[in-house]
């Protein structure tokens, strides 16, 4: 009778610690998810700024065809980016593509010292700080989740209970060399 007990307890305790694990490895993937959508919004709010942007520098310099076609290019493909990887490398175009926008002010003075524009490269400097905060906290959820599937004792039930592993938010070499190597800055 007491073996019996001691193998029921036994069970019990083993189920339980399935159980956490489990339930903490699902935490982790919802934090990495909760965090993606995060991303997601500021970059809806992004998205939305830039044909503002873009029709405010067209009113100053009508005859940057080229550059202001790049932009609205750049934002369309961000828009329509499906996945972490292909969201990434879009919205790195984009950056790419705003910063020939705004280095389009300095041969306008008069665009340079509207205060339309200003306001709008304000608000894009706000934002682009907001999604830096974000890919950063999305990072560092994706790196706790990816080592708690990895870590003992979780791994020996990640696989079977359907966790696999996650990607990083990363921009790629191109962009993310241009944006340590300059952040983007407002000037007046």
């Amino acid at each position: 009778m007491t073996a019996i007990i001691i193998v029921l307890v036994l069970a019990a305790v083993i189920a339980f610690w399935i159980f956490s694990i489990y339930n903490g490895l699902v935490a982790m993937r919802q934090r990495v998810e909760q965090s993606f959508a995060d991303i997601d919004v500021q970059l809806k709010q992004r998205h939305d700024l830039v044909p503002n942007l873009v029709e405010t520098v067209k009113g100053y310099a009508s005859h940057e065809r080229d550059t202001l076609e790049e932009v609205v290019k750049a934002r369309n493909a961000a828009v329509s980016a499906q996945g972490l990887t292909q969201t990434a490398a879009a919205e790195g175009q984009l950056t790419t593509a705003l910063r020939g926008l705004f280095a389009l002010s300095e041969s306008y003075p008069d665009l340079k010292a509207s205060a339309n524009f200003q306001q709008l490269q304000n608000d894009l400097a706000d934002l682009e700080n907001k999604l830096a905060a974000a890919r950063r906290f999305f990072n560092n959820a994706v790196q706790e989740y990816n080592t708690g599937i990895a870590s003992i004792p979780a791994v020996w039930f990640a696989g079977a209970f359907g966790f696999t592993r996650k990607d990083f938010y990363d921009l790629g070499e191109q962009q993310r060399g241009q944006l340590e190597d300059a952040p983007p800055s407002v000037k007046f």
